[in-house]
């Protein structure tokens, strides 16, 4: 995520976390209103009302359009929904602390890893699960793998490919039927020490 995306997300959040406009978002989601019909229904003063509207408008949340003297405001869905699938997907908001989370498992891999060989089995549940989440990545999503092929791959990288397969499997980053293996999503709700 560019710092310019991240400054559009941070300010939407910051126009949202308003509760006059989330009140208005959601009557003008309801249906299209003038900044009279606003103030009254919210026992706010008109020029609250627009100033919030304008808020809304830079966020492309709100459109306005005239109507005899009037001008009548309405929510714009089509931009809360581009919002939501560029900016609010899980894998944006992921790369949001990305950096960080990749300067952590960095400093694990350095530490237990000889180029792509593990060398040691960290004490430390946490830094475990970044080695096993690190060869679970070794394996594709989709794809059943014989457990002797389950096996080779680990071997490439530690010689007790027992131990790393069974905790794959235990951990549910990989799992089993049959002596088949695949690849599960990986877990989310991962305890930490």
């Amino acid at each position: 995520m560019t710092n310019e995306e991240f400054e559009t997300l941070l300010n939407f959040f910051k126009v949202m976390g308003n509760e006059k406009r989330l009140k208005i978002a959601g009557i003008l989601a309801n249906r299209d209103c003038t900044v009279r019909e606003l103030a009254q229904m919210l026992k706010l003063k008109e020029p609250t009302v627009s100033e919030h509207l304008g808020t809304l408008k830079m966020l492309g949340l709100v459109t306005v359009r005239p109507e005899g003297n009037f001008r009548v405001y309405s929510f714009n869905s089509a931009a809360l929904h581009t919002m939501n699938r560029e900016m609010l997907s899980r894998g944006r908001l992921a790369n949001l602390v990305q950096g960080e989370v990749e300067d952590s498992d960095q400093k694990v891999m350095k530490a237990f890893f000889k180029g792509d060989q593990l060398i040691a089995i960290p004490a430390s549940r946490k830094k475990w699960l970044i080695i096993l989440r690190w060869f679970a990545e070794k394996f594709e999503d989709g794809i059943q793998y014989p457990e002797k092929q389950v096996n080779e791959i680990i071997l490439r990288h530690h010689g007790d490919y027992a131990l790393i397969r069974r905790e794959l499997v235990d951990w549910k980053f990989m799992t089993r039927e049959k002596s088949i293996y695949w690849k599960l999503p990986t877990p989310t709700d991962l305890p930490l020490d």
